[in-house]
């Protein structure tokens, strides 16, 4: 039988209350919650236990309040004798989640992946201000059609594809005005749904330039080591395993569109994974996976109850 792989989620998982049960059932999760605290010289644990939410959302915040809850299912799974190296086939994250996975696999320390999050998250917040950027999701559509969507709308400003979460279910990212011409010509198209998203600012397009470049310093300055298990690349759908490339590619991630129907066709199709398990808060890859390829087995393994059956069912 192959070995499952272990997928991590990306912004817009994050809740007020993320981790808490973690923490009250496993000294392992305290442990992590209190290294990512130290790393960032903020409370982040309380933010993520009690909110307030607008502040958990804070793009500086979310990014490694998400990594830091599927760190800890990772370091209590490891306690318990699940440990990536051997379990896992491959590791995959969608957008801050590549850092998780990277994490996960032993390419950065905690500490150093917390601190590149927090970088991350502040860097494109601050690369385009506030209300002039924008990103929506055009749902019952194919890539094609939303390629053509995206280069209408433009119009001398950015529209571009940002995420290709599942096959119907694509977002666009870019300044306001593109975003929204894109939402109108895109239900002349006869797109099911067209909403713009409640994000803080339009990640994975060529507005990010200055968060790329930013992220590019960053890792330059952090010690990497070869993951353990391979990770499917976000902007290459495919694996790779070279420290170097690895940050090439987290450095093009920032403003590249995010292959994820591709990632997990890739796991299903190449690789021949049958089960993803998706570490850390929610379970918005979980139902992506299914409709990506019906003959997955998705799970979520995020709360002390998930993380039970997991260990109960591996015997």
């Amino acid at each position: 039988m192959n070995k499952p792989a272990f997928t991590f989620p990306g912004q817009g998982s994050q809740a007020v209350g993320m981790g808490r049960d973690l923490a009250d059932s496993f000294a392992e999760a305290r442990a992590v919650f209190e290294e990512v605290d130290d790393a960032l010289g903020l409370k982040l644990s309380a933010i993520m236990f009690d909110g307030p939410e607008d502040t958990l959302r804070l793009t500086e915040n979310a990014q490694p309040a998400l990594m830091a809850a599927s760190i800890a299912v990772v370091r209590v799974l490891d306690a318990r004798g699940v440990k990536v190296a051997e379990a896992a086939s491959h590791v995959a994250g969608h957008s801050l989640g590549e850092y998780s996975a990277l994490c996960a696999a032993g390419t950065f320390s905690l500490s150093d992946t917390a601190r590149l999050l927090q970088i991350r998250g502040r860097a494109m917040q601050q690369a385009v201000p506030v209300g002039q950027g924008a990103m929506a999701a055009l749902l019952g559509l194919d890539m094609d059609v939303v390629k053509e969507i995206a280069a209408e709308a433009a119009q001398g400003e950015v529209c571009d594809v940002a995420n290709d979460n599942s096959p119907g279910q694509v977002v666009v990212s870019g300044n306001l005005a593109a975003i929204d011409r894109a939402i109108e010509i895109a239900k002349a198209r006869g797109a099911r749904r067209a909403l713009a998203l409640p994000v803080s600012a339009p990640f994975h397009c060529a507005l990010m330039a200055p968060a790329a470049e930013a992220m590019r310093e960053a890792l330059g300055n952090v010690d990497m080591k070869a993951p353990s298990v391979p990770l499917v690349a976000n902007v290459l759908a495919r694996p790779i395993s070279d420290t170097q490339e690895i940050r090439t590619r987290l450095v093009e991630q920032v403003t590249g569109m995010v292959r994820w129907t591709e990632s997990v066709s890739w796991l299903a199709k190449e690789a021949g994974v049958t089960e993803l398990y998706e570490l850390g808060t929610g379970k918005v890859l979980t139902g992506l996976a299914k409709r990506i390829d019906p003959a997955l087995s998705g799970q979520a393994v995020g709360t002390a109850q998930d993380i039970e059956a997991f260990i109960a069912a591996r015997g």
